[in-house]
């Protein structure tokens, strides 16, 4: 009599609505939360984004550059590694002046042998070439994104924000309620692209009382300041900023 094979094990969709609600993101093949990032020697907050997908509306920048990026073709499968999303990565790495995983496996497997999460990639091409793969997680009624990369010789066509929106398109299309972009950090600017595609639909997480309020910079450095209350970096183990 054959043996049934073993199946392998997934994050349920509204598990991982649940996670993503309370503050939680994937590393690799696991979930985690953090409230303070470590930069240069500074101890900075950070604070989790979400959009409410039914109160978005696209601006005339998020409608110029959806036109502008008209021309290339897009499509959305089911992720599966292969050698041209990493030769793609490798070109963008190269390129960027900020820390990075050294591939897309480091970054999303970091050696798993199976990936536990109902993952997505959107490939942008022109005539042809791979030129920007967006990477997502969907659960029940949420998505979760994940990674963007791009050629560097097309920054100029803003892939990393147009895949956002791509993203959000796709969410809205299946009837997903919420799209996480991730975090941003109270005084250091770098994350602050996650508010493009609609500040008035976007929510930030207060990991104190657990709730979602409506974004504005005020509330973020309020709960910053929360936040770093009673925790100041001197309190801290040198060895964490290394």
């Amino acid at each position: 009599m054959a043996a049934t094979p073993p199946q392998h094990p997934v994050i349920r969709g509204d598990a991982l609505d649940f996670y993503l609600s309370q503050g939680y993101y994937r590393m690799h093949q696991d979930l985690f939360t953090c409230r303070f990032l470590p930069i240069n020697d500074d101890l900075y907050t950070v604070h989790w984004l979400r959009l409410e997908l039914v109160t978005v509306h696209y601006g005339p920048a998020q409608r110029r550059l959806l036109r502008l990026n008209e021309p290339f073709a897009l499509t959305i499968r089911s992720f599966q590694l292969t050698d041209e999303y990493e030769a793609l990565y490798a070109l963008y790495r190269g390129a960027i002046a900020f820390d990075a995983p050294e591939t897309v496996e480091a970054f999303l497997l970091a050696g798993a042998a199976h990936n536990v999460f109902s993952t997505y990639i959107i490939e942008v091409r022109d005539k042809g070439q791979l030129i920007a793969a967006g990477i997502f997680d969907s659960g029940a009624r949420s998505l979760a994104g994940i990674m963007n990369f791009y050629h560097p010789a097309y920054r100029k066509y803003s892939l990393g924000k147009y895949l956002m929106l791509l993203k959000i398109n796709y969410a809205r299309q299946h009837q997903k309620t919420y799209y996480y972009p991730g975090y941003l950090v109270h005084g250091y600017p770098k994350f602050d692209y996650k508010l493009f595609p609609c500040l008035t639909a976007t929510q930030v997480f207060d990991a104190l009382n657990g709730s979602w309020l409506p974004f504005d910079w005020q509330t973020v450095a309020a709960h910053s300041a929360e936040l770093l209350t009673g925790w100041l970096p001197e309190d801290l183990d040198e060895a964490t900023f290394g």
